[in-house]
């Protein structure tokens, strides 16, 4: 492939495509092949797709959870601004107090969610309350000046020098930071808005726009340092009455870390109303309830992938936002590593794509270890056809992807249904909320378990409103359920509730009939003959007791709800085809979620190959490479070492594999002249060791540094 050019120049030859399929199946191994190149992008665009309807999902119900609570804000600012427009003699007691409105908003410990809810909220506040919006952080604010900097940068919308903590720049003018050029432009911009408006209309308009009320929110309110709320505080309380200022402090913790930071003389200028965000378990049921369970989405997560990423929920950082980002990557990897993940797609999609597979896709779907099952249980001769025959394969995929989507549909009308009864037992055995119950759907056949076995026994012994009430849910989820697979179902247990309506008839029925005499009654009982012929008639109903007309009922239903059960929630894993839809990697979304940044750092350090793909970098058993960076040969060293490691030592043995790598003569490097650079790079490699908290100074030796780690890591 050479080229012959008067000039010199880059050619670039690119391979054929058949190369480039087997290099890339090379790299990636036999489990991760990415596929067919003619249906990557189709599978790019289903996963872009997908993502699409996922996210807009999220944030729907992310603004839908948010509306309550937003609302509440907007209402206490409008409030706290009519007070602001007061402008007769009598003024409020909180004015003569000169308080600050302030709005304690707890989001919870679910710090990495704020950032989206806060720019939300801004947006709410911009669009309602105030254009003049500002949203602090503890990282740009460690002092008073750079608190009012930052202040007033994004009210005016101008440019903040960081070295200039005195001034900012707007247009081409200078203005120093303080309080009073805060009220100097506020004045200046409500009484531009104001002779805009009548110059429009004519009439002055609306209070709420002519003086919009300053809102300054806290983001992370317990990260400020104190003296700069407490200065903040007090220099804007003595401007309350210039500048109609309004405080929204984040926290994360308590309301009572207010009183913690701020002094009773400081607190006490402030009047707090506390605003409750919605709990972030709740929010997650909601997503998984929404978007990963219902049918419309056609892509799934298998038990053990779930478990992982409500794991990394329950006991990291409880932050749903990063549960959807978990549940994107799993999408991602999906669609990257199965190359039948085509078929994942819509119904209406998924006659056209299987009509279109390739002989190389067909022989994908007959090594599915669920197809391999199938195909075992089905007559030899059908079994050759199904093996050989491409035609006759396609159609056997269009049946079992279509039966898979049925069995989605059934599937959850009657988890939510068994959900309804087991989610208010006591202790929970099968778990309170749909989540827990879903995971042990997917993991076994759940009527299997002892926790389903407890549940039952439970259930049959619900008292009669309770049971009622539970029936009533149920007929509701199978009749908005789609499909007339649940007819039947909803006949049965709308009969179930007419019994129980016969029953409470007949038992009023029989109250009123009972007439006897109270007298006689209590003469029979006294008699001791009467006495002893009760307690024998007592003992002999505990013996042979039987069963009312409403426990035999109740027994009745339960035993309904669990044939519904062992029809319609198999465990996916026993669906054939249940590969392409469900991703069960739980191994590969560990490595992404779940770091192990010692384990990393010794790979690197010990073998670079590994993450530099460099053929030079390949050494054999525990020798060090000569071509390996300098950091890797000092780590390999200090492995050598014992608890403490003396600097000329490690130095003297760093020149001798250095100077091996330049082809010199390795005695020089035990005399005591040493390069200037290799000493500089030796330098370095040990601080890079230091600072990754391999090793530190000694104060034992001055010539010597500790080991901080022990073995080989």
């Amino acid at each position: 492939m050479s080229t012959c050019s008067v000039s010199k120049g880059c050619f670039v030859f690119k391979p054929s495509a058949k190369r480039r399929r087997v290099s890339e199946k090379k790299d990636r191994g036999l489990g991760e092949s990415i596929g067919d190149s003619e249906d990557i992008e189709l599978r790019f665009v289903t996963c872009q797709s997908l993502w699409a309807q996922v996210k807009a999902k999220t944030e729907q119900i992310q603004e839908d959870l948010n509306k309550q609570l937003f609302d509440n804000l907007v209402n206490f600012l409008k409030l706290s601004h009519s007070e602001f427009q007061e402008k007769t003699a009598e003024r409020t007691c909180r004015m003569k107090s000169r308080e600050i409105p302030t709005a304690a908003l707890i989001l919870g410990v679910n710090v990495t969610d704020h950032d989206l809810t806060f720019r939300s909220l801004s947006e709410v506040l911009q669009n309602n309350i105030s254009p003049y919006v500002a949203l602090l952080e503890a990282k740009d604010c460690p002092g008073i000046k750079n608190l009012i900097q930052k202040l007033m940068g994004q009210l005016m919308n101008c440019y903040v020098d960081v070295e200039d903590e005195d001034y900012v720049q707007v247009s081409q003018k200078r203005i120093r930071c303080s309080m009073n050029s805060i009220i100097t432009w506020y004045e200046s911009v409500t009484k531009k808005t104001e002779s805009t408006a009548l110059s429009e209309k004519g009439t002055s308009s609306s209070r709420h726009w002519q003086s919009p009320p300053v809102v300054v929110i806290f983001k992370d309110m317990e990260s400020f340092t104190t003296k700069v709320l407490q200065d903040f505080i007090v220099i804007s309380s003595q401007h309350i009455h210039e500048l109609p200022l309004v405080l929204i402090f984040g926290i994360a913790t308590s309301p009572m870390i207010i009183h913690s930071l701020l002094p009773h003389s400081v607190s006490s200028l402030l009047c707090i109303e506390l605003f409750q965000s919605l709990s972030c378990k709740e929010h997650l049921s909601t997503v998984i309830d929404q978007v990963l369970l219902p049918t419309d989405f056609p892509f799934k997560l298998g038990e053990k992938v779930l478990q992982v990423l409500i794991n990394v929920f329950l006991y990291h950082d409880f932050s749903v936002q990063n549960f959807i980002k978990g549940f994107q990557l799993c999408l991602v990897e999906h669609f990257y590593s199965q190359p039948l993940s085509v078929l994942c797609c819509q119904k209406e999609d998924t006659k056209k794509r299987v009509n279109s597979l390739t002989h190389e896709q067909c022989e994908n779907v007959r090594r599915l270890p669920s197809f391999r099952s199938y195909v075992e249980s089905q007559a030899s001769e059908k079994q050759v056809a199904l093996l050989t025959e491409d035609n006759i394969l396609k159609g056997i995929i269009q049946k079992l992807l279509e039966d898979l989507n049925v069995y989605h549909q059934n599937y959850l009308p009657v988890l939510r249904c068994l959900h309804v009864f087991t989610s208010s037992l006591p202790k929970y055995p099968l778990g309170k909320q749909i989540r827990e119950l879903h995971c042990a759907c997917l993991e076994n056949k759940v009527w299997e378990t002892k926790e389903y076995e407890s549940s039952l026994q439970l259930a049959r012994m619900l008292n009669k409103s309770d049971l009622v009430t539970m029936l009533q849910q149920c007929v509701e989820i199978f009749v908005s359920s789609s499909g007339k697979e649940f007819d039947k179902t909803v006949e049965k247990l709308k009969e179930f509730l007419t019994q129980f309506q016969k029953l409470e008839v007949e038992e009023a029925f029989q109250e009123r009939d009972v007439s006897v005499s109270p007298q006689k009654e209590l003469q029979k009982k006294t008699d001791l003959y009467h006495l002893q012929k009760t307690l024998l008639e007592l003992k002999d109903s505990r013996r042979s007791k039987k069963l009312t007309k409403f426990e035999m009922l109740r027994f009745e239903v339960v035993d309904y709800i669990d044939s519904l059960v062992r029809n319609y929630l198999i465990p996916a894993h026993h669906k054939t085809l249940h590969e392409i839809v469900y991703f069960n990697r739980a191994s590969v979304l560990r490595e992404h979620l779940n770091a192990a940044p010692r384990t990393a750092l010794h790979t690197a350090l010990n073998n670079p190959y590994s993450y530099l793909k460099n053929q030079a970098l390949k050494s054999e058993g525990g020798s060090i490479s000569n071509k390996a960076p300098d950091i890797c040969i000092v780590y390999k060293l200090h492995l050598e070492c014992g608890r403490l490691i003396n600097l000329v030592d490690w130095l003297e043995a760093f020149s001798t594999v250095v100077m091996s790598v330049e082809g010199q003569n390795a005695d020089a490097a035990s005399s005591d002249q040493v390069d200037d650079t290799i000493h500089a790079r030796f330098i370095r490699a040990v601080s890079e060791l230091e600072l990754l908290g391999f090793i530190k100074s000694s104060k034992q030796k001055t010539d010597h540094v500790a080991r901080l780690t022990w073995g080989g890591c």
